[in-house]
């Protein structure tokens, strides 16, 4: 006799008392045959219109999982415990997540064996809500946008990785707190009003908000802020998003920067015509006194002046070819005289007056078919940064001085320049220099430069000693 047949004698109750249980109900045999079973099995196992009593239970369990609830049944009877456990039923090709409960029933002197008395639970749909949860998380774990959930207060309950990343904190310092740690304090009250009083009404927010890291760097964002709403279409809490617009903005500062360079160059073409004529008038006149003239040291004067003049007149083409736009045609290209000019210009600049340049260039290496302006560009980006990190340096170790060599080995020409103490070099809009004085475009755009050529540039840097960049071009391009 059973333990409900027991409890049905002894109270005069039946197994119908379970009929009004939303989980299933049965009383399985020691054989697993299905003895007794209430309306919620029904539902769910007697869709045929035939009735299961009799049946073998492990038929209604998925092939794939009778083994262990074999092996689960019959470790419940062994250890005379109530135990839970995970399966799937599979009835006429239709699965269910099922959460077994299984104990043992009373074992009686008429019962070779005991009856196991089980409930079970349909939780498909449940699974069904946990698994989209889990693809939910899995997105925001993943994403690149700095995602973050707070309560109704504005308290932060959720932060994924790139948050973290975005603003410098941990976890544990933003939890809890205000998504405020993360602002710049650049927007103003009646801003931020504005936003909570269209999120608190159920209206999604959007707009562009300049965040500042932990370390104090700015981060411009696009940020959507979206009411979470529940069932009864109330709001239970608030999700924000970010969308990095730092490229933007830095972008748009090198538009600004750009149409700067081009004025620069028009301005350029117009002194070389308003200067060019003057230099001429006294370099010929310097010319005449020196015919007229056997006074040394007047003679000696003029010619330091006519260099003079010279020099000024080489700047000022220099300048204007430089400025001049690319007609990005291949030409065979002297490197080592590439290299002299930019030096030479470079040297002209007011902070490299005492920083020495030592030069040591192969003059066996052929000529190359390049772009000249083109290379001569990466060769000035790399020369000025360089004369750039020595001047902004507060206390510079060492000596002040560039090295540039150019060599050449069985398959590249290698082209090295020293000193240069950084980091992310390659990385767009990175610079050392403060707000408003470069881009930190030029290193990056050298980057883009040398690998059209097929090339390689690459630098290796110690701190306090100085980096070298090596550019290396291969002789079998293609062309």
């Amino acid at each position: 006799m059973s333990a409900i047949e027991t409890l049905s004698k002894k109270f005069n109750l039946d197994f119908s008392l379970l009929d009004e249980f939303y989980d299933m109900c049965l009383i399985i045999s020691n054989n697993f045959e299905i003895l007794n079973y209430n309306k919620a099995f029904c539902k769910i196992a007697d869709t045929n219109g035939q009735r299961v009593a009799g049946e073998n239970f492990l038929n209604l369990i998925d092939e794939s999982y009778r083994k262990k609830v074999k092996i689960f049944f019959e470790e419940c009877k062994k250890d005379n415990e109530s135990k839970n456990f995970i399966t799937k039923f599979n009835i006429l090709n239709r699965f269910y997540d099922i959460d077994l409960f299984v104990s043992p029933a009373e074992k009686d002197s008429y019962a070779k064996d005991r009856n196991l008395f089980v409930i079970a639970r349909d939780i498909t749909e449940e699974r069904k809500k946990e698994l989209e949860l889990l693809r939910f998380y899995n997105i925001a774990e993943k994403t690149i946008f700095p995602l973050v959930i707070t309560d109704l207060e504005g308290n932060m309950i959720y932060v994924n990785p790139a948050y973290l990343s975005a603003s410098g904190y941990s976890r544990e310092e933003v939890l809890g707190k205000n998504p405020n740690v993360f602002g710049s304090g650049r927007q103003s009250k009646k801003f931020w009003k504005k936003m909570w009083d269209t999120v608190r009404s159920g209206k999604v927010w959007v707009g562009e908000v300049e965040n500042r890291r932990k370390n104090g760097e700015p981060y411009y964002a696009q940020l959507m802020i979206s009411p979470i709403i529940d069932y009864n279409h109330e709001v239970t809490g608030f999700f924000g998003i970010h969308r990095d617009l730092s490229d933007k903005k830095l972008l748009e500062k090198q538009l600004i920067h750009t149409q700067k360079m081009e004025s620069i160059g028009t301005l350029a073409a117009g002194v070389a015509h308003e200067v060019g004529n003057p230099l001429a008038s006294i370099s010929a006149l310097v010319q005449v006194v020196l015919r007229t003239t056997d006074d040394l040291f007047v003679q000696e004067k003029l010619e330091l002046i006519k260099g003079q003049v010279t020099r000024i007149s080489k700047i000022i083409r220099d300048l204007v070819d430089f400025s001049r736009p690319s007609n990005y045609e291949l030409k065979l290209t002297d490197l080592n005289q590439v290299l002299n000019e930019s030096i030479n210009i470079t040297r002209v600049g007011k902070k490299a007056k005492d920083i020495e340049f030592e030069i040591n260039l192969n003059e066996k290496i052929p000529l190359f078919p390049l772009i000249p302006d083109q290379i001569e560009q990466v060769f000035l980006n790399i020369l000025l940064n360089a004369v750039d990190a020595i001047v902004e340096k507060e206390s510079f170790y060492g000596d002040k001085k560039i090295i540039v060599t150019s060599n050449m080995d069985d398959d590249y020409v290698i082209i090295k320049f020293t000193d240069e103490e950084l980091s992310k070099v390659f990385e767009p809009f990175f610079t050392t220099k403060r707000e408003g004085i470069g881009t930190g475009l030029g290193l990056w755009i050298s980057y883009g430069i040398i690998k059209s050529f097929e090339g390689k540039i690459s630098v290796e840097s110690e701190y306090g000693v100085g980096s070298t960049f090596t550019i290396k071009l291969p002789f079998n391009r293609k062309i």
